[in-house]
């Protein structure tokens, strides 16, 4: 009989024991949870900074944390990237206005002043208003991927873009060449189009001042097609270069600042090629200027 008081002690013992020990143990496994609920919450509060860096072993709550922490880095540089873009785009559309106003001003005060004259400057600034207005609708719609889709002939957007913008080119003094095969993707022609004839623009503008050249060339690989465009032009830093395709960038050490539009040009460019399922890469060329490849899934009838 005395055995039986032992064994219940001993039996509180083990059950005290396994309770705090239990207890401890479910802290330690859930304290990750904890601190990946914590940086949830703050993230939902709108801070993106805060960091997990769970140490320990690589468990599966050490990846977990490691993901999520690489999802607020992503959060954070996409927020960071919208801020830039609607200060620039606040900054550029501010300025036709500031403009317009103005000269509305100066004229109001002079009544002796040329109205022709004033007529003329009031249409470059409202056509300037409305290239940036319609640049910021399209990015926006290639954004939403609102556009149907059909099979489209890279080569013959390549000779269409270039006869378009051949005028333009001579304008500066710089040759456009065309080649290539026949490179059928599935998409948007008219967004295809757009981006051709971005990048055969962005290619003239930015060049030498004197007998520039600019290489449009289509290519057919393993699944994909290809455009390219090169252009000669000045060397470019790898800081620049990493910025080309951002709202707004211009690249003003090489811009050439009449027709030099409003600073969407490649980052409609990328925008399109995104929507497409494509991938954009710029490099620059040990010569100087500039070389670009887009590549888009191919159509089924070209593979």
């Amino acid at each position: 009989m005395v055995f039986v008081p032992a064994a219940i002690l001993a039996l509180g013992f083990l059950l005290v024991f396994g309770l705090v020990g239990g207890w401890i143990l479910a802290g330690r496994m859930l304290a990750p949870l904890t601190r990946i609920t914590r940086a949830a919450r703050m993230a939902e509060g709108g801070s993106l900074s805060y960091r997990i860096e769970l140490e320990g072993r690589n468990d599966e709550f050490h990846e977990l944390a490691d993901a999520f922490d690489a999802m607020l880095a992503q959060l954070e540089a996409r927020d960071a990237e919208q801020r830039r873009f609607a200060a620039n785009a606040s900054h550029e559309l501010r300025t036709p206005l500031a403009i317009t106003q103005t000269l509305l001003d100066v004229a109001r005060n002079d009544p002796n002043r040329d109205g022709v004259e004033l007529d003329e400057r009031l249409r470059a600034v409202n056509a300037r208003a409305i290239e940036l207005t319609e640049a910021l609708l399209l990015l926006s719609r290639t954004d939403q991927q609102s556009f149907s889709r059909e099979d489209v002939d890279l080569s013959l957007l390549a000779e269409e873009a270039a006869e378009t913008l051949l005028p333009f080119a001579e304008k500066y003094g710089v040759t456009i060449e065309t080649s290539g095969d026949i490179a059928m993707a599935v998409g948007s022609h008219t967004l295809l189009l757009q981006l051709t004839t971005n990048l055969l623009h962005n290619a003239i503008v930015h060049n030498l001042h004197e007998h520039g050249t600019v290489q449009i060339n289509t290519a057919i690989g393993p699944g994909v097609v290809i455009l390219t465009v090169e252009n000669t032009g000045g060397t470019l830093s790898a800081q620049l270069l990493s910025t080309l395709t951002e709202p707004f960038q211009r690249g003003t050490a090489r811009l050439r600042r009449d027709d030099a539009g409003v600073g969407l040009g490649l980052a409609i460019v990328k925008s399109i090629t995104t929507a497409h399922e494509g991938t954009l890469t710029l490099s620059p060329l040990e010569s100087g200027g500039l070389h670009v490849a887009v590549r888009l899934p191919a159509a089924q009838r070209q593979q």
